[in-house]
């Protein structure tokens, strides 16, 4: 029985997806990116409960990349479509917003194959590519609603970011001590400054930080060789 336990919370993911795929087409974007958090929060646990209860499997792994495309790929490109076609001229423009989903998946399916990535990243995740689009849209709509272009490029910079050969840390602790999680104890000092200083405001520029973050210490990294 346990091992359907971690099956059961992707699911549950997928399912807040596809919720929070039909509020972003009806315009909610409020209630889509709750769906998108919620959605987060599902794919944060299903790996702990499948770690905690030893219950990997071959279906778990890929049932999990096909809830990711949904909730962190067609969710955040869903968003992005319904307030391009609010504010923009061409009825064409939009359908741009479907490149979110499409370099999604590509960031996934190479995730799947490639084994550099079994304690940090090759590419910004999923989750976190999704968290920076619900968290812009939410807290910037009218401004994006007047600069069309800076979606547009902004659009182009985040899937070049989802599969760009970029180290980007992982959140994950392998125990408490300072030294072996230092950057994760940065980050997460960084976060509080953020959100005392920006509140609901700070999701994408906690992104901002997370990819900034990364780089520099990559960069920081090489410099040392």
């Amino acid at each position: 029985m346990k091992k359907h336990i971690p099956n059961f919370i992707t699911c549950l993911n997928l399912f807040s997806g596809c919720v929070g795929v039909y509020l972003a087409f009806q315009g909610n974007f409020q209630g889509a990116f709750i769906a998108v958090i919620v959605s987060a929060v599902f794919d944060f646990f299903d790996g702990f409960a499948a770690r905690l209860l030893k219950a990997y499997s071959p279906m778990g792994k890929e049932l999990d990349s096909l809830a990711d495309v949904v909730s962190f790929g067609v969710l955040p490109g869903a968003m992005v479509f319904s307030l391009l076609s609010k504010t923009s001229i061409n009825e064409w423009l939009p359908y741009v917003a479907f490149i979110i989903p499409v370099f999604s998946g590509l960031r996934l399916a190479k995730f799947n194959i490639d084994e550099r990535q079994t304690s940090s990243f090759i590419g910004l995740p999923t989750p976190a590519n999704a968290i920076f689009w619900g968290g812009l849209i939410l807290s910037f709509e009218n401004f994006l609603s007047s600069y069309t272009w800076l979606l547009i490029i902004l659009i182009l910079l985040f899937s070049y970011l989802l599969v760009a050969e970029i180290p980007m840390f992982s959140l994950k602790f392998k125990n408490y001590a300072w030294k072996s999680n230092q950057t994760q104890y940065l980050f997460l000092i960084g976060c509080a400054v953020i959100l005392a200083f920006f509140q609901l405001s700070a999701f994408p520029i906690l992104i901002g930080w997370y990819i900034a973050l990364s780089i520099g210490l990559s960069v920081f990294q090489k410099s040392k060789i």
